[in-house]
This record gives C-alpha cells, sequence and structure tokens, in this order.
C-alpha cells in the first residue's frame, strides 16, 4: 500500500507501507511519544488498502480530505477515500 502525507515536513511525499492495515500513526514509534502523522484516511481496492492518507498533527481533517481531493488520490489509485475517525 502507499502513503500518501499531507502538511508538515514531508506534504505530498509517499512510500510504501507493508502490512495488512496502515498504522494509525506514522512513524509508529518516534521515540518522544507524540508521532507525526495520524492517518485520515484509507483507499480500499484489489482485496486490501491501495492507499492511506496521513496529516501531521495539528492539521484539520477535513483540509486533510479536502486537498487529498485536489491531489486526485482517489482517481489515482482507482478507489474512494473512506475517513478514518
Amino acid at each position: 500500500m502507499r502513503a500518501l502525507f499531507v502538511g508538515g515536513l514531508i506534504d505530498n511525499s509517499e512510500l510504501d507501507l507493508d502490512g495488512q492495515e496502515p498504522p494509525r500513526h506514522y512513524p509508529p514509534e518516534t521515540g518522544s511519544g507524540q508521532s507525526r502523522y495520524r492517518l485520515h484516511a484509507v483507499g480500499r481496492g484489489n482485496g486490501g488498502i491501495a492507499c492511506a492518507v496521513y496529516g501531521a498533527p495539528d492539521s484539520d481533517p477535513e483540509e486533510v480530505l479536502r486537498i487529498s481531493g485536489e491531489r486526485g488520490y482517489s482517481r489515482r489509485f482507482e478507489t474512494e477515500l473512506q475517513r478514518v475517525d
């Protein structure tokens, strides 16, 4: 699955994630107890999760979804993004 980032230091970056489910926070362990990015949405397709959208900790969830729409993540991965609460 592909991790996509909105806001913060690595805005508009991507990386591959292993596993069946994306972690709630990325990176999962920062050593400080504070995660830098939080999972906001997933796109399911082909029997699993195709992409996971992460937002910086201070990002408004609606803003993360709006920016994801502008960047065409759903179209690119041929899926609908589903908000994760």
